[in-house]
């Protein structure tokens, strides 16, 4: 059933154009930069060269089945070879696969080509999420899915699964139009890829290493795209979405993220109340820990452990921060000290000791965060 929900998102991200699946059944999606319309013209060509050959070659095999068969009473020609036929289809297909090469060549070099660019985005994957940094403009923030995560584990849910289904994204990757945005991929954990069809870019992230792509395009709009390698249970959950903005667009929304920065820098120093703490909690739990631990707190029984009512969250609040905060090495829990900050961890655990009827009384601030780590 999981499969059958990936290959519903595989479909979505077809159709994330707002067009119809019918209009691609036969041809590739026209692209929106330079090397993705490229790929759309080389794939036209050699599809066109196929033709003509399977034409020439499956006409002449016709004919002569039909016109030199023995029921005919023709009688087959013996011979040993033909120099100037062997010479005639050596050239013809190396000809051929020049008209091929020639430009895919091109396009390949133009793909590479990171120089001159306007703007740099490090993209950093975890499990099952993406990090971007925008290189010299002070801007960094997490991606996730925004689909409700009940769907990841109870199919029964009721919910539409419109064009955008399990596409869509709480931040979305914003950069202005005619811009080359260089890309600089690398990985937190396992190997991810970063992959958007319409821009003609599909780059591993692997730990350790750093990858380069780019895109420029002339077209505004908000284009999608998943991860493209096997990188684990939730591989399905963790999609692409980059909105291209005008110049103008693009400087009003750098000043809304570096005010929300300020103003989570600012809420680092406050005292928050207890209601505060659980509402900003249970949308941090929901974005980075429901799909593990559940939204009912219960786990997955021998993956994940449960938080409700377990010791994990009802005994010693110094040791739950510290499992939050710094991890739990070889296991699949992340730390999550260098991904949140110390509003959103205090309200976090917080919120999970005091959720489904746990009910220790307990409150975390954010200066005990900021004193554990």
């Amino acid at each position: 059933m999981r499969a059958a929900i990936r290959v519903a998102g595989f479909i979505s991200l077809i159709l994330s154009s707002g067009q119809s699946l019918a209009e691609y059944q036969l041809d590739m999606r026209p692209g929106v930069t330079s090397f993705s319309q490229g790929a759309y013209e080389i794939h036209t060509l050699v599809m066109w060269i196929s033709v003509v050959i399977a034409i020439v070659v499956f006409g002449a095999m016709t004919y002569a089945i039909i016109n030199h068969r023995k029921s005919k009473g023709h009688k087959p020609a013996s011979f040993d070879d033909n120099l100037k036929l062997e010479i005639l289809w050596t050239i013809v297909p190396f000809i051929i696969l020049g008209f091929m090469a020639v430009p895919a060549t091109k396009v390949l070099l133009d793909m590479e080509d990171v120089s001159n660019s306007d703007m740099s985005i490090k993209v950093t994957a975890y499990q099952w999420k993406w990090h971007y940094d925008y290189l010299g403009e002070d801007i960094s923030f997490f991606s996730n899915i925004t689909t409700p995560d009940s769907l990841s584990v109870d199919t029964s849910c009721n919910v539409e699964m419109d064009e955008n289904y399990l596409l869509d994204v709480d931040n979305r990757v914003v950069v202005p139009v005619n811009k080359k945005i260089r890309l600089l991929f690398t990985s937190n954990d396992v190997i991810h890829a970063w992959w958007i069809p319409a821009f003609g870019v599909k780059k591993d992230a692997i730990p350790g290493f750093i990858n380069e792509s780019w895109f420029k395009t002339d077209k505004p709009g908000v284009y999608r795209g998943q991860c493209a390698e096997l990188c684990g249970t939730n591989h399905g959950f963790m999609p692409i979405v980059v909105e291209v903005k005008s110049e103008e667009d693009y400087a009003a929304w750098v000043g809304i993220q570096k005010a929300a920065a300020a103003e989570a820098a600012a809420s680092a120093g406050k005292t928050w109340t207890m209601d505060e703490l659980m509402a900003h909690g249970e949308k941090v739990y929901a974005t980075n820990c429901a799909a593990c631990h559940q939204t009912s707190g219960e786990g997955i029984p021998n993956v994940f452990p449960g938080l409700k009512g377990t010791p994990i969250v009802t005994g010693d609040i110094a040791k739950h921060i510290e499992i939050v905060v710094k991890g739990v090495p070889g296991t699949a829990m992340q730390a999550f000290g260098g991904q949140l900050n110390d509003a959103d961890i205090a309200a976090l655990v917080t919120y999970e000791r005091n959720a489904w009827e746990n009910n220790t009384g307990d409150i975390v601030q954010p200066s005990d965060i900021k004193a554990a780590r």
